[in-house]
């Protein structure tokens, strides 16, 4: 099947001088869930190239098995560094949506017209769309079918006030992720802080936090395995 993986081109932290973008292992370890078990991915981004890495998850500390592996991988290396542009690619064309976070996304995708429009054609075809830690930001334009946001009545989750908190961008990032999905009428819920924890509610799957970036992606699996 063909899966559609969505990241940021947005390289500022705010106006702290800092760089962010894309969490490595937030991509790495979907990429590879789903590449080994068949899929086709194409990735995209609103700029197309290489998409931004956040500097703090290329730090030893940040590394899994699957970073590690992507670090060895030529094939894979090439294939980020060459994203598609988000505005060029129709959704109609993929079976599944993935969108990796990192704390660009609050600042690019979550106001992007091409984002809101992908998750709304995805949503109505039938197609499921997983988006972890910072990505169900990008959620807070998205609208149903009656005009309401996506969230409301949903049971979803993604990065908490408190993990924000405890990684010191508080008064850093544009909007606290929480916040706003509550206020949209999300049933937010959550583990503990950067414990793995992954909600699906219908074809919407969200994931909490970088640990939960593989397990969202096997979510994703389940619900394209249920497609066939």
């Amino acid at each position: 099947m063909k899966i559609l993986m969505v990241l940021t081109s947005h390289d500022e932290l705010g106006d702290t001088g800092k760089k962010t973008g894309f969490w490595l292992e937030e991509f790495a370890a979907p990429y590879y869930v789903l590449k080994d078990a068949g899929h086709d991915i194409t990735l995209v981004s609103p700029a197309g190239g290489q998409p931004p890495l956040d500097p703090k998850s290329d730090e030893p500390d940040a590394q899994t098995d699957a970073t590690k592996r992507f670090k060895d991988d030529e094939e894979a290396q090439a294939h980020l560094a060459s994203t598609l542009k988000l505005a060029e690619v129709d959704v109609s064309h993929f079976d599944g949506v993935f969108y990796p976070g990192g704390h660009g996304p609050l600042w690019d995708l979550a106001e992007s017209a091409d984002s809101k429009a992908t998750i709304e054609g995805a949503l109505s075809a039938g197609k499921p769309v997983a988006l972890v830690c910072h990505a169900p930001a990008v959620l807070k334009n998205v609208t149903s079918p009656t005009g309401d946001p996506i969230v409301k009545g949903r049971k979803v989750t993604g990065f908490t006030n408190e993990e924000e908190e405890a990684v010191g961008l508080t008064d850093v990032v544009p909007f606290l992720l929480e916040d706003v999905l509550k206020q949209q009428g999300g049933d937010f819920s959550k583990d503990g802080v950067f414990e793995p924890h992954v909600v699906q509610d219908g074809l919407l799957i969200t994931g909490q936090n970088p640990p939960s970036s593989e397990p969202a992606a096997e979510k994703l699996l389940e619900a394209l395995a249920s497609m066939q």
